[in-house]
């Protein structure tokens, strides 16, 4: 509760916040990430059982990634099968992002999967996020740093001090939410129908993480923090890791990047296999950022603005899901 609580703080901050400063915010929000995903690494490599035990968190992060992420699609789709706009009927791949739609701002640090950005400029199609490539290798050298046991212990401040990096990150979200006005009065704009997503994204994987859990054997308050995380890898593998422990939060952390990597080869197959509205369920929390170009790919431009306010929507509740699951 008491990141929620700095989370608000962050968002009145950023409704004053000088624009001019966004950028610096993001790199202090990638700065922090990269801090606390090593931080993570760091214990996990000084448990004896880590690397004996690597495959079997293995199979349990995929798990946790396909069920959850099915969930979101499936709940997402029955929700809004039978209504109009851009969640009735296939999109056409060929379709074309409208100029009205939010942006991500390309040019800036993706400091968080499922962090709230600014938008702006033209939407570019990518592989992949650089973000993802950074976190595995922050995570990695925590692991070896935290296996050699001189390291581990000169490194000892930054494990302790994960908790009061994590104030520093959640307020620094805060701030980019409260920036972003333009996102806010499109929420405004549209009818309440638009909940539907976010709320068929959250309930899907929550139902999906509970699952999980019953095929594992795994508490379920830890089954449904796993896949309350909604894709933001980064908060809910440090999260899941201070309140369960670092083996559940690897799981957490593996889990979730795993969806959103998973995300940019499904989002063209749900497309043309379901709506689109289904695709931003695939996303989860990171369909306003790192996979809204592919979302806009395979959409239209109406898809694209749901896509930007479930992401905003679902960043929200990601901390207030795993406060409520300890």
């Amino acid at each position: 509760m008491d990141t929620i609580l700095v989370m608000a703080a962050g968002v009145a901050v950023g409704r004053f916040f000088p624009a001019k400063y966004r950028k610096q915010n993001e790199w202090v929000q990638l700065a922090c990430t990269l801090l606390l995903i090593f931080s993570m690494g760091l214990g996990l490599g000084q448990q004896p059982d880590f690397f004996s035990d690597l495959a079997a968190l293995g199979l349990s992060s995929l798990l946790f990634f396909l069920l959850p992420t099915a969930g979101s699609v499936a709940a997402v789709w029955l929700l809004t099968r039978r209504r109009g706009g851009p969640a009735h009927g296939r999109p056409s791949p060929a379709a074309q992002p409208e100029s009205s739609a939010p942006q991500p701002e390309s040019s800036a640090p993706q400091p968080e999967s499922g962090a709230p950005r600014p938008e702006s400029g033209a939407p570019r199609p990518r592989v992949g996020d650089p973000m993802m490539f950074f976190a595995l290798g922050a995570v990695g050298l925590g692991l070896v740093c935290g296996a050699v046991s001189p390291l581990a212990a000169a490194l000892a401040p930054v494990r302790d001090g994960a908790q009061w990096i994590l104030y520093l990150l959640m307020f620094c979200v805060g701030i980019s939410v409260g920036g972003q006005r333009g996102v806010l009065v499109s929420l405004r704009r549209h009818s309440a129908q638009i909940l539907l997503v976010p709320l068929g994204v959250i309930v899907g994987s929550l139902a999906g993480g509970g699952l999980c859990g019953l095929l594992l054997r795994m508490p379920l308050r830890e089954a449904l923090s796993i896949g309350g995380g909604l894709g933001w890898y980064s908060l809910a593998g440090v999260s899941v890791s201070s309140a369960a422990g670092v083996t559940v939060g690897s799981i957490a952390f593996l889990s979730n990047l795993l969806r959103e990597i998973g995300a940019f080869l499904l989002i063209p197959l749900v497309a043309r296999r379901l709506n689109a509205c289904a695709c931003i369920a695939v996303a989860g929390a990171t369909s306003e950022d790192t996979t809204l170009p592919m979302i806009l790919r395979y959409t239209d431009g109406e898809t694209a603005v749901l896509s930007v306010l479930n992401g905003v929507i679902c960043s929200a509740f990601v901390p207030v899901l795993l406060s409520l699951c300890y």
